[in-house]
């Protein structure tokens, strides 16, 4: 047998034996090591010098030395600091409360909760089985279609994978050589747009069919308003915000009131306040923020480049292209900035003129609980995103932030945090082995000539950019029915990278339609991972079949996405291309 075909047949064999239920970083290094050695054996030698094992040294001290890697372990604890320590359930009961008048309110508190603690935690099988303790049972006593109750926390669970801090990216970044920050700006974009996706279809389907997800009965939307609030609007004025407002220049009527059994203070009356600027507060941090960031410190940070630019005359300069962050923004920055600033003071002076006691409640219920979150994780992605720090500094911070948000909550002790750790090192073992595994897999793979086989057989058939997007994504699609998104990425897609050079097929672009692709992953059985996890809480009724038919339509939305994605490249590009140039 010819060295090439050793290679294919090293290449089928792998799919064969993880589908057997093999380990799949040693069975990566295992026919590795097997097929290097017959690749590199030499009869005049003893079978001791063969230098496969001197490439198995070589491949795991570059895994043990690759810098990408190092924020997996962070952001993997910061997943398991926020599983065991953070208020899911809080944060569902707020959600829902906001959404109450929403068709399928139910299914949409629980795709939101599921997005929001994907992106905080990264981690599928958490969300997934966190979801289904909370979210399932209630939708199925409220009359939900169980179809449409398994769809949404399978799929709306595995976004956490998709939609950065993902560790997903970071495994690809480190097998591509790209750059982490720029695949996390191109899935941010793409990762929302699917979530809207599977929003629109949930609000859609609940529309033309309302069996699926009958109206709640009005105990279940009622909002639970303290007694104080009503005494509160009864003195001062029905809306919170003139009452609070009114309270603050004369509270002595207001420490008439009990708050929580002690006589409300001039402190309490702040405090809540404050939890009525909150909109105002969102609204003018995230236009001053765009507007910091693009006309004043890009311009800034221009002018100090031009100064420590200077050198002494004689010497050789290197003019760099700037970003087009670095350039300024243009006219239609102004006007979308314009109307983003009329649209959002819509919506502040809409919030403040209906804002009763009911409202009030629901705001305070979301600031307790979402809002400590929302703001670890806008940290974090910032950070990254505009360069103040790397990946693995940001990771460190999230990390921080969680263990802060764990221990402010009263909800993490030592044996969780014990737990979170041992978790975090088994799981950091893994990808690292994994790493060794592929490393090996793939350089024995080259030298025996089945990289080149695969890539003159593409090359001979003549196939266009598109042909050969779609031939390459169809084939890590199907792939996502037996294998799982570390096979798959380790594995496979090191096989197309070299090929994309030649089709002038943008890696990032590239990258970023796999990661979407590989949502199906979850979702395609019979290796559904999103449905076992399920399954593994549900009650004994629902069947698996039952919830592999929920997911299927998600599934026909992330093609749908993947086709919007290529006929629009921007929505992935432009993000990238106008933070670090392109």
């Amino acid at each position: 047998m010819s060295d090439p075909a050793l290679g294919l047949l090293m290449l089928g064999l792998i799919v064969v034996v993880i589908m057997m239920g093999f380990a799949t970083a040693f069975t990566l290094m295992g026919l590795g090591m097997f097929f290097g050695f017959i690749a590199f054996y030499d009869p005049s030698q003893n079978w001791t010098q063969n230098r496969v094992f001197d490439l198995m040294v070589q491949r795991t001290y570059g895994a043990m030395t690759n810098d990408v890697l190092i924020s997996i372990p962070l952001f993997v604890l910061m997943g398991y600091v926020m599983e065991r320590g953070a208020l899911v359930d809080k944060m569902f009961y707020s959600i829902q409360l906001a959404f109450r008048r929403v068709p399928a309110s139910l299914a949409v508190a629980t795709l939101i909760v599921c997005t929001f603690w994907g992106i905080a935690s990264g981690l599928v099988g958490a969300v997934v089985v966190l979801m289904g303790v909370i979210a399932f049972n209630p939708m199925l006593r409220a009359g939900y279609d169980v179809k449409l109750a398994s769809g949404v926390i399978t799929a709306g669970g595995t976004l956490g994978i998709l939609i950065p801090p993902s560790v997903m990216i970071i495994v690809y970044a480190a097998v591509a050589g790209q750059s982490v920050v720029k695949l996390y700006a191109a899935a941010m974009l793409p990762g929302f747009f699917l979530a809207f996706l599977y929003l629109v279809y949930i609000v859609a389907w609940a529309m033309i069919n309302p069996k699926i997800a009958p109206p709640l009965p009005e105990e279940q939307t009622r909002v639970n308003v303290p007694e104080w609030i009503r005494k509160f609007a009864t003195v001062y004025s029905p809306n919170m915000f003139v009452a609070l407002l009114k309270a603050l220049i004369s509270p002595a009527r207001a420490k008439e009131l009990e708050i929580d059994g002690k006589a409300m203070g001039y402190g309490a009356i702040v405090q809540n306040f404050l939890v009525t600027l909150v909109p105002f507060l969102m609204a003018t941090v995230t236009l001053g923020t765009v507007w910091w960031y693009v006309v004043i410190h890009q311009q800034a940070a221009g002018a100090s480049d031009a100064v420590e630019g200077l050198q002494q005359l004689g010497s050789a300069t290197v003019e760099k292209e700037a970003t087009p962050a670095e350039k300024g923004p243009d006219f239609q920055f102004y006007l979308w900035f314009a109307i983003s600033t009329a649209v959002l003071a819509l919506w502040a002076a809409r919030s403040y003129l209906r804002m009763d006691g009911e409202r009030f409640e629901v705001l305070k219920l979301l600031t307790s609980s979402v809002m400590p979150l929302g703001i670890l994780t806008v940290v974090v992605l910032a950070v990254i995103l505009f360069g103040i720090t790397t990946a693995t500094e940001s990771a460190a911070v999230g990390s921080a932030g969680a263990f802060l948000l764990a221990f402010q909550a009263r909800t993490l002790d030592w044996k969780r945090t014990k737990e979170a750790v041992f978790l975090t090192a088994k799981t950091t073992a893994m990808v690292c082995w994994l790493f060794v595994g592929s490393a090996l897999f793939s350089a024995v793979f080259a030298i025996l000539g089945g990289q080149a086989l695969l890539e003159s057989w593409v090359l001979s058939l003549n196939m266009t950019s598109v042909q050969f997007m779609i031939l390459s994504q169809a084939i890590i699609f199907l792939l996502g029915w037996p294998l799982e998104w570390t096979e798959i990425i380790i594995i496979f897609v090191p096989i197309f990278l070299p090929m994309l050079k030649h089709f002038n097929i943008d890696p990032i672009l590239w990258g970023t339609l796999v990661f979407v692709n590989l949502q199906a992953a979850f979702l395609s059985p019979p290796v559904a991972m999103s449905a076992f996890y399920l399954k593994g809480v549900s009650p004994k009724h629902v069947t698996l079949n039952q919830i592999f038919a929920g997911m299927m339509p998600y599934m026909l939305i992330v093609i749908l996405c993947m086709v919007i994605m290529y006929l629009w490249p921007g929505m992935t590009l432009w993000l990238p291309n106008y933070l670090y140039g392109g």
